[in-house]
């Protein structure tokens, strides 16, 4: 796994009315820093990747829908540089993924149905200056494949 990462499995509370879930709590070992809250939509056959922030940790937790996120790091100093993880989180699986400051990351819809992503991250977003970094999601240098494994 690349250095800083952390993957949470989510408590699912269920009752006859319905269920609740925790996605993050500030007496969290994982937590830094409250930032903002916000939700993104990605489309069954879109793509948005790569960008990385510099000061920014991301907490994602898909909460419609399933989602492939992938991570890749080129961080000098890390002993994981060059390594790539893929994680599938949503509805089927929930799960909080954190992802470090430095790392690039992206993420596309699994199956038919769009992926909401739910992000927490550390920072709020700064309109004039915004922490973020991209490349192109076909970046050849990352060389990710993204599309749907058969078999």
């Amino acid at each position: 796994m690349i250095d800083g990462v952390k993957i949470e499995d989510l408590s699912v509370i269920p009752d006859d009315r319905g269920f609740l879930m925790e996605m993050f709590r500030s007496d969290s070992p994982d937590f830094i820093n409250f930032g903002q809250v916000y939700m993104t939509c990605v489309y069954p056959g879109v793509v948005k990747a790569w960008h990385y922030h510099k000061k920014q940790t991301d907490n994602f937790i898909c909460v419609g829908g399933m989602a492939k996120v992938a991570l890749h790091d080129t961080r000098e100093d890390s002993p994981t540089k060059g390594e790539t993880n893929t994680f599938v989180i949503g509805w089927q699986r929930q799960r909080r993924l954190t992802i470090p400051a430095g790392v690039y990351h992206g993420f596309t819809a699994v199956g038919t149905e769009p992926a909401n992503i739910i992000n927490i991250p550390t920072e709020v977003y700064n309109y004039d200056e915004p922490d973020e970094f991209r490349r192109a999601f076909d970046d050849p240098e990352i060389g990710y494949d993204w599309g749907v494994t058969n078999g």
